[in-house]
């Protein structure tokens, strides 16, 4: 980040985005400002907690639309941010862009905003984005993890069918694809369905879902893998449905319509499973109308549970950033973001453009939790606790995790860096970094299911 100062005036520069600040001297030769102590106190320290502490500081001022207050904030943010230095900086960086974002919406000619706020994303070919979930275990541990429980539950089947709620492109199913090919009991038949919609998020390729389709439908007839690929809702090419608008619950709502047998072309000799990789959280959770309606993502979950599916893999991050209070956002989010920050600064260079580009995702989900309210506010996470009780309310029961999937998620994490763990928790297997919980991944059936097949909910 380039900075320049004088006594009454300074400037940051945020990849295109300019905002002036008022002379923050003022903040520090207050004696009844609250605040001052504890802000001269950060001068110089990169400690993550005082970073903590400043941003919240300058999200309560902002809270309480003190725009003076909230800029000096920015001032001393601003001195220890920098894109292209160590974890806290880096990760400061974000959210100092997040916080000017949400400042110039409360007052555009205070923060003096020039330029698009827009952060411009590449968008990946295939093999970039093989490259980019490999980076960290953040993607494949799911996959791991889900593609172990998905090949246990058909055993016995012939035929297998997959209805994919990803935001990864169907990275998750070549491993699943060769797995099924080396199936000494026979090599069933695949068939997979992705929705016409997706959240506009990180990764971006630059190719249509249909190409997806093509390209997996070629590697399965290389090993010899029965395979047919279906987007449902929509027959011409694709482009990511944006979600930063008015009619994106219209989307998520019309795809819903689309979870019928016959839509789906459901079979009775098939095994259905329903994979959702990061994908819950964008379906809203707000309840229209009366107390007994259904938000989206209830009406998601009971409606794949009528489909009775063989079993529901669920993955995501485990935080909790569904608070309506935006100075607990930036505290469950500066906690948990942190980690892949940390995570890349143990491997990647600081001028790595591999590491700008990971970071500038996250970057971009920062800005989403912090700038935005209401229905531009998408990442809308629950952890993995939170989530379990949700689906037992909707009326799933638990499937742990068989000792051998646990043995293949250990040996993905062995090949990343030692910050790298796993844990058994309350039902889930989590990734963790240095201890913290990254990941949750968990397996559900419908309770008819087990009722019918007469299985003990504590068996896998």
């Amino acid at each position: 980040m380039h900075v320049t100062s004088s006594h009454s005036h300074m400037k940051a520069e945020l990849k295109g985005t300019s905002v002036s600040f008022q002379n923050p001297t003022t903040l520090f030769n207050t004696p009844h400002n609250p605040l001052s102590g504890a802000l001269k106190g950060c001068l110089g320290s990169l400690d993550g907690a005082c970073i903590e502490k400043l941003l919240l500081h300058c999200a309560s001022a902002l809270e309480s639309n003190d725009i003076t207050l909230a800029q000096q904030v920015m001032w001393v943010l601003n001195n220890v941010a920098s894109p292209v230095g160590d974890t806290n900086q880096r990760l400061t960086s974000w959210f100092l862009r997040a916080l000017i974002s949400r400042a110039s919406r409360i007052c555009p000619t205070a923060m003096s905003f020039k330029g698009s706020n827009t952060i411009q994303r590449r968008l990946m070919s295939v093999t970039e984005l093989a490259g980019y979930v490999d980076l960290i275990p953040w993607h494949r541990f799911g996959y791991c993890a889900s593609n172990n429980e998905i090949f246990k539950a058909i055993t016995g089947y012939q035929r297998v069918h997959i209805l994919d709620f990803s935001i990864t492109h169907c990275m998750q199913w070549p491993t699943f694809i060769d797995a099924l090919a080396k199936n000494p009991e026979g090599t069933p038949s695949l068939r997979i369905t992705v929705p016409f919609c997706r959240p506009h998020v990180p990764p971006l390729v630059n190719v249509s879902i249909h190409e997806v389709g093509l390209r997996l439908g070629n590697f399965a007839k290389f090993r010899e893998v029965p395979f047919e690929f279906n987007v449902i809702g929509n027959t011409g090419p694709l482009t990511p449905v944006e979600l930063s608008d008015e009619s994106s619950n219209f989307h998520f709502e019309a795809m819903l319509s689309l979870l019928n047998p016959t839509t789906l072309n459901l079979r009775e000799d098939e095994a259905l499973v329903i994979n959702c990789q990061n994908w819950l959280r964008y379906l809203s959770d707000d309840r229209k109308g009366s107390h007994q309606s259904l938000s989206l993502r209830d009406a998601f979950l009971n409606l794949i549970k009528g489909l009775n599916p063989r079993i529901v893999l669920l993955v995501d991050e485990d935080c909790d950033l569904s608070a309506s209070s935006l100075t607990s956002r930036i505290t469950t989010c500066f906690n948990h973001l942190w980690i892949p920050f940390d995570a890349l600064e143990t491997f990647l260079p600081k001028d790595s453009g591999q590491r700008a580009e990971f970071e500038s995702d996250i970057g971009q989900k920062i800005e989403n939790i912090i700038s935005f309210e209401g229905h531009q506010r998408i990442e809308r996470l629950e952890c993995g606790v939170q989530m379990s009780q949700r689906m037992k309310n909707v009326g799933y029961l638990n499937v742990p995790f068989c000792d051998e999937t646990v043995r293949e998620v250990k040996g993905l994490i062995d090949e990343h860096a030692s910050g790298w763990g796993m844990k058994r928790e309350e039902g889930m297997l989590v990734l963790t970094w240095k201890g913290n919980s990254c990941v949750f991944a968990t397996a559900w059936v419908p309770c008819e299911i087990r009722d019918h097949v007469g299985m003990d909910a504590s068996l896998p």
